[in-house]
This record gives C-alpha cells, structure tokens and sequence, in this order.
C-alpha cells in the first residue's frame, strides 16, 4: 500500500513528461525559401549577387543546407517567365520568395498575395504598383530600391561631363523591363535631360538578348557617338556582352552598376547591386522570425559609385577632364 502513491506518481510523472521529451527531440523546423534569378546560378554573371546574398545570410546565422534550404528558379534571361516561376515556389509552399529585381517581384506578387516576398534590387516600386508607400509598403512585398527613374538624368549628365563633345547619345532600354509608369519616367528623365545637356537622344529597344547586336547596328546607322544604358535585368546579366559591343562600336558607355566598368565599360554610376541582395537578408531574416512584410519600410541607397575606366577611355582615345576624375570613388587605370 505505501508504494502505492509512488507508482501513481510514477505514471502521472510519465504520462506529461514523454510528451516533452518527445517535443525536446523534435528537429527544429528548416525554413524553406524560394529564389527567383533572372539567369540560372551557373550563368557568367550571377555568381557576385548569389554569393553578396549567401554572406548576407551567414551574416544573420542562416547557412545554405544546415539551417535553411532555398529553391532556385531561373528565368534564362526571359523576364516573362516569373510569374509561372514564382508559381512553382508557391506550390511547393515556400515560407518565403526572394526576388532578384523588379520583374521577378511583379511575377511573385502575380503568384501569391500571401507568401512573404523580398525584392533585392526594385527600380520604382511604388510606381511598379509592388507597395503602397515606401514607409508602409502594406502587402506582402517589401525590400530594396536603387532608385532607377531617379538616377538617370544623373548617369547622362556625368557622360556629358565626361566626353564634352558628345552631340548623339544613344539610350539602350529595354522595353516592358518594368511597369509602364517607371519605363515613361526614365524615357522622360532623360529626354529632358538631354535637352538641358544639348544632346539628341535616340531610343533603341532590346527586349532580349538576341536583340543586342541589331541594337548596337542602329546606333551605329544613327550616328551616335555615346550611349547611356537603362536599368534592366537583362541587361546587368548580359553586362560583358553589351561592354563587348560597345567597345567593338568604339562607343562610351554609361551604365548604372559598377559590374560593367569593371569588365571594360567607360563609366558607370550607382548604387552596388550585390549589396543590397546582401542587405535583403536583413528582410529576410526579421520575416523569418515574425515580422509582416507590410510592416518593413523599403530601403533606399544611401552610397552611389562613380567608377571609371581610365584604361577604355585611352583606347577611345578620349581625355577626361580632371574635374570628373577627382569625383571618381574609383579609377580603373
């Protein structure tokens, strides 16, 4: 009889225990993520941003195959194809879609209004129709701009700067890259640009890759003795080739990320692409532990790069003024 009680407590002590025990076993949930890439991670160009967002993640504990798993899509460099991308992420029920850039943004909010989605790299996603205000974004998309529209007048009026001569200047866009809205304001940021500057403006249209020598063919038959390029996706993907093209049409160039002058583009000017994939991790890490993507502000660079290539401007045969020189983060000599 008196050992009774102590079998009792026994079994009572088992009966709430094992299951504690049990849930104290239980492997800790590994998040899933899903990536959409404009070119596949194995693409020439993609390596800088892939590995800029891995550090991102170690920088904020996650570690690729040990604590969280990410699903790659990749668009081979055909932008129309997210949103039946993004749709694959969503069936295999992600927790949540990092998005390269703009379209792959748009193509993921096409796809689901509740899976969580960061943007690394948006042009205007207010004007993108991607979130409500910049403090509030208020859907489920949130993340980071380069401020596309904003910086073009900028990159044409330090070519002007750069090469006083130029009278021509072609603007290689890629049209539908964006929202309607963003590609009419950079349209018409840098016609008025142009016209303060004293320059004509030709407009020549790549839509994708294999436009890109026909495009070079008629800046050629237009006369143009420089070129300003349009954030594009494609175009940052396929950024050695149209440096190529420049150089075999002895054209200067002026690009909007700094990848470009590195592998022989004349100059280029803004914000640092693989950076802000690495900060999205930030994003992606408070999402990760609760937080609701229309509760993060959007965050804007804060630092933009001027980067110029001394090396491809001697073999143009051009000279730059000291003036923009000495306002150079960096000379490539």
């Amino acid at each position: 009889m008196k050992g009774r009680p102590l079998v009792i407590l026994a079994i009572v002590l088992a009966v709430f225990v094992a299951p504690l025990v049990a849930d104290a076993q239980q492997p800790a949930k590994v998040p899933r993520i899903g990536m959409l890439l404009t070119f596949s991670p194995q693409h020439p160009e993609t390596p800088a941003a892939l590995d800029a967002f891995r550090q991102g993640l170690r920088d904020v504990g996650y570690v690729e195959g040990k604590n969280i798993v990410i699903e790659y899509r990749s668009a081979e460099g055909r932008v129309e194809r997210f949103p039946e991308l993004a749709a694959e992420l969503v069936r295999l029920k992600v927790d949540l879609i990092v998005a390269h850039n703009t379209p792959a943004a748009r193509g993921a909010k096409q796809a689901t209004t509740t899976i969580p989605i960061v943007a690394g790299a948006m042009h205007d996603p207010v004007n993108d129709g991607l979130v409500a205000s910049l403090a509030r974004p208020g859907g489920n998309v949130t993340g980071l701009t380069f401020l596309g529209p904003e910086l073009v007048a900028k990159r044409l009026q330090l070519l002007k700067e750069a090469v006083p001569g130029v009278s021509r200047v072609a603007a290689l866009w890629h049209p539908g890259a964006h929202g309607e809205r963003t590609m009419q304001d950079m349209v018409k940021e840098a016609e008025v640009a142009a016209q303060a500057l004293g320059v004509r403006l030709q407009l020549v249209g790549a839509g994708d890759p294999n436009d890109l020598d026909g495009a070079f063919s008629a800046m050629t038959r237009g006369r143009a003795d420089a070129i300003i390029v349009f954030p594009s996706p494609m175009f940052y993907g396929e950024r050695r080739r149209i440096v190529g093209l420049a150089a075999k049409h002895r054209l200067p160039a002026s690009y909007g990320f700094r990848e470009a002058a590195d592998l022989g583009g004349f100059m280029a000017y803004g914000a640092s692409i693989p950076d802000l994939l690495r900060r999205a991790t930030t994003y992606v890490d408070k999402i990760l532990k609760g937080a609701k993507p229309a509760d993060l502000p959007v965050e804007q660079p804060t630092k933009f790069e001027l980067v110029i290539n001394l090396k491809t401007a001697k073999a143009l045969a051009l000279t730059i003024p000291q003036s923009v020189l000495v306002r150079a983060d960096e000379v490539i000599k």
